[in-house]
């Protein structure tokens, strides 16, 4: 393992399990100080407490990053904890089927937007700020293959996770020649809670399925998250604003 994050204090949301998690544990292991937020407690202390068992340094703290206190707050808590704010992993967000579009109640398209896009919103505005302070650093936000692609059935979430890509886009301009980076993550058929959901597949156990993808696998949150910590460390530094796929080949057909 590299020291790729050495010295640098990284926040992942939506850290205690899937992707999030991986990246916290793998951003740790290659140096960082890590701050990791998801909604439920018990699963986000676990993984704090297994990356201090492994040597590193990390707290969980407790957020909804649908409410800009908390988004900010968590900013707050990494600089209260470890002095500074380098990185940051958007990764919090979900989803459930919804139907046709015209099935969408005003409700669950707000719950979407809410969770997949407002979320990202509230986080840059104030991880940048951080980041500026620090000397500059670097965001990557998960969009998802819906971020690029439609997906029937789940219209609201395609749009917000679209928006997530110009909202990206649009940071990244505003703060190319400021050191601050910020490019999306556009991911598909990785092996977390929510795509065995998703798919109606059991929480644990093997996935026994073949991906819709050219790769004809699902990937392991492992691989998605040394990708990300590629983005988050200096070795990236003259990539911003872009939209990269980690997908078996998905966006290329």
């Amino acid at each position: 393992m590299t020291a790729r994050l050495d010295a640098k204090v990284v926040l992942v949301t939506g850290g205690s399990s899937g992707i999030g998690r991986a990246v916290a544990v793998r951003a740790a292991a290659e140096g960082a100080a890590v701050v990791l937020a998801a909604r439920g407690e018990a699963a986000g202390e676990r993984v704090a407490a297994e990356i201090r068992r492994a040597g590193g340094r990390a707290v969980f703290a407790a957020a909804d990053v649908t409410l800009e206190g908390e988004a900010a707050g968590l900013v707050a808590t990494a600089v209260r904890e470890f002095g500074r704010l380098d990185g940051v992993f958007n990764n919090a967000g979900g989803t459930s089927p919804t139907g046709p579009l015209p099935a969408i109640d005003d409700a669950r398209w707000q719950a979407e937007l809410d969770q997949n896009l407002t979320s990202v919103f509230y986080g840059l505005k104030h991880q940048i700020p951080a980041l500026l302070a620090a000397g500059g650093g670097s965001i990557v936000n998960n969009a998802s293959l819906a971020g690029v692609v439609g997906v029937p059935g789940m219209a609201a979430y395609t749009a917000a996770k679209h928006a997530v890509v110009g909202l990206t886009r649009a940071a990244a301009l505003e703060n190319a020649d400021r050191g601050v980076r910020v490019n999306a993550l556009v991911t598909g058929n990785v092996d977390t809670p929510l795509y065995r959901r998703l798919l109606g597949a059991p929480p644990v156990g093997k996935l026994r399925t073949e991906a819709p993808n050219p790769a004809r696998r699902v990937a392991d949150p492992d691989e998605v998250a040394a990708f990300v910590v590629f983005l988050l460390g200096d070795d990236a530094r003259f990539v911003t604003g872009a939209a990269l796929a980690a997908d078996g080949g998905f966006t290329a057909q």
